[in-house]
């Protein structure tokens, strides 16, 4: 099993990078987790108190979850991921996504190269590099869009949170990175050459060195 990591900063482009590369390999052959997924629930805590958290920083994630499901697959383990709700800072109780094991999987989020143990399990690691000026403008079309936000809000959760945690750890992360793709899903040169190291795995049905 080859295990893929895409990270860089919000409103990079790492997820229509991820989705490029699995639409040139095919649905069947790769199995896609989103770290999104994977923030912990805190069901103690009100609304209002949810709210307060700092959403961009790595401890917000259940990491050790993630790892657990990844470890599943590579047994051959159907795992389930959690479902999160982004409207109420939580996760869903009636719903979970359903993760079976391929040949290829793809992770992908903020802190995938941020974590030193989700680094350790991953064969290819890529770093979306995308001008923050871009980034920011599509965070706010998608916290107000997707996430039912108010322009103030993520005003002050960029100045707040998002941009000291993007300079203190992903932004650094970007060192460890096998592949950097400049600009996201525009980048079809990038794109192309990390399907092209996928498919070579797939083809030579050996261990993958990057």
């Amino acid at each position: 099993m080859l295990i893929i990591g895409i990270s860089g900063g919000t409103g990079s482009g790492k997820t229509t990078v991820a989705h490029s590369v699995i639409d040139r390999l095919g649905s069947d052959k790769v199995t896609f987790i989103s770290q999104d997924n994977y923030y912990k629930d805190n069901p103690h805590l009100s609304f209002a108190e949810r709210e307060k958290i700092n959403y961009d920083h790595p401890f917000a994630f259940d990491t050790e979850l993630m790892i657990e499901h990844i470890q599943d697959l590579a047994e051959g383990k159907t795992a389930y991921a959690p479902v999160y709700d982004f409207t109420v800072h939580a996760r869903s109780k009636t719903q979970t996504l359903e993760l079976k094991p391929n040949h290829i999987i793809i992770l992908e989020g903020l802190h995938i190269l941020s974590d030193e143990n989700l680094r350790a399990i991953l064969d290819i690691k890529v770093f979306v590099d995308t001008d923050p000026d871009v980034r920011i403008l599509r965070r706010v079309v998608r916290d107000i869009e997707e996430r039912g936000r108010s322009i103030r809000s993520v005003h002050d959760q960029y100045l707040s949170t998002v941009k000291p945690m993007h300079e203190a750890f992903i932004e650094p992360s970007k060192k460890y990175a096998d592949l950097i793709i400049p600009e996201g899903g525009h980048n079809e040169v990038g794109i192309q050459l990390l399907t092209t190291l996928t498919e070579k795995y797939l083809h030579s049905g050996e261990n993958f060195n990057c």
